[in-house]
């Protein structure tokens, strides 16, 4: 456990900026950040950029600045790179993705084309609606692994960088549950270097990261880097990693309304859930194996935060359904639509509809923006292995075996601005109160 008020090594010199999947999301991400930095842009979304952290007594008055709060890396420190299996720059491929407007594009266009994707480790056993050109070939996944950290020195030493973080943004991979080939690190070692197909592209990513000692957020649902040999991996080398699935559209819906149901102990029925979308990622969902993984991810959230074992009588056998469906003209924009069948006093039933006109990569990019930052802090910070305070990010946090994760995004955000109070050696905010009033 890290100490009350620790030594928080200074953010000094460049920072990479990893990236498996140089897609809609990373290249929004990249763009915006290029954009911010000229000042054309607001960085709306972030709670790195924008958030404030309120400290001691509500009578102190003292409500900094997040980033004035905790030694981060700024903007400017960043430097990004990135795999993809097309051959686009970063400018072509925001461009394709359709997600920002051509005038901001062109406004930094030479800070992004300049970024050019490494060939990626793939294969179509674990997407299979996407294939390209600007792929690794080797005899088997530890060599790929080999080559994903030769990847990296080589980016590390070109940019002279004094610290990496990675962040998975490829595709959803399909569903796959943890078996013996993750166990451990003898035996996830032997796994790549027999080519098992236990051991998914993702996976080869997080495990090159970890042995170069980088900090590894995984923002798709996928199994990954929450494996127990990774897991163990990131504890032995004294890397903070988290996951997974970033927490945008519906599912960061689900977490704001389903904890005030809940507070208000009023019951609930059903909920449905639809979505259209046609960018990257809805046509990788279109395959059901990839939904499969993405559905799981989706399903867990209403259970953990209703918690239907300690309140029956409105939680019980409650329907929930979760549909995707891939619609190209929609692009980026993603839609979707809840239908939620709820009751109050004495029984009477109510509904919700929510209809959310989202736009899924605009949502995603401040969470990467913000785990970049802060696991950096944390790696700065001596925490290593799985950074729960994190969880507010993501769909399905990962934990500690043995404990449930926490989804209510109210309560996430109240164990991150704790932790960050406890780095610092602050008071933890209670929310008590009884102090005003003796």
């Amino acid at each position: 456990m890290v100490k009350k008020g620790v030594k928080i090594e200074t953010p000094s010199g460049k920072l990479g900026v990893l990236i498996p999947g140089l897609g809609a999301v990373s290249t929004t991400f990249i763009a915006g950040v290029e954009a911010i930095k000229k000042k054309i842009a607001q960085p709306v979304g972030s709670l790195t950029q924008l958030g404030t952290i309120r400290l001691g007594k509500r009578t102190e008055r003292r409500v900094p600045k997040i980033h004035d709060f905790v030694p981060l890396a700024t903007l400017n420190d960043l430097v990004f790179g990135g795999w993809d299996i097309y051959e686009d720059n970063c400018y072509e491929g925001a461009s394709k993705a359709g997600v920002l407007e051509k005038t901001l594009l062109d406004a930094v266009r030479p800070e992004i084309e300049k970024i050019k994707p490494w060939k990626a480790v793939f294969s179509q056993d674990y997407v299979k609606r996407l294939q390209g050109p600007n792929v690794k070939s080797g005899k088997n996944k530890m060599e790929l692994a080999e080559q994903v950290m030769d990847d990296i020195e080589r980016f590390r030493k070109t940019n002279n960088l004094s610290r990496l973080v990675m962040v998975w943004c490829g595709s959803t991979e399909i569903y796959m549950q943890p078996g013996p080939a993750h166990a451990s690190l003898p035996a996830f070692e032997k796994a790549l270097r027999d080519n098992d197909p236990a051991i998914a592209p993702s996976m080869v990513y997080a495990y090159a990261a970890l042995c170069k000692g980088i900090p590894f957020a995984n923002g798709a649902p996928n199994l990954t880097v929450d494996v127990p040999a990774l897991i163990q991996l990131a504890q032995d080398k004294g890397v903070p990693i988290c996951g997974k699935d970033f927490k945008t559209g519906q599912t960061l819906m689900k977490t704001i309304l389903a904890p005030g149901l809940k507070a208000r102990m009023l019951g609930l029925n059903g909920w449905f859930s639809t979505n259209i979308l046609g960018n990257r990622d809805g046509e990788v969902l279109d395959d059901p194996e990839s939904f499969k993984t993405k559905e799981e991810s989706k399903l867990s959230v209403l259970d953990q935060i209703l918690q239907p074992a300690l309140y029956p009588d409105l939680y019980k056998d409650f329907t929930h359904k979760v549909r995707i469906h891939y619609y190209p003209p929609r692009g980026d924009n993603k839609e979707g639509w809840d239908n939620i069948d709820i009751y109050g006093w004495l029984g009477y039933p109510m509904q919700i509809k929510i209809n959310f006109l989202c736009r899924d990569s605009i949502l995603a990019a401040p969470i990467v923006l913000d785990l970049v930052l802060f696991l950096d802090l944390a790696q700065r910070c001596g925490m290593k292995g799985i950074q729960e305070w994190l969880s507010f990010y993501f769909k399905s946090p990962m934990h500690a075996a043995g404990l449930y994760p926490e989804h209510d995004l109210f309560i996430q955000l109240m164990k991150l601005k704790n932790t960050l109070r406890y780095l610092k050696g602050e008071d933890l905010i209670t929310h008590l109160g009884m102090e005003y009033y003796d």
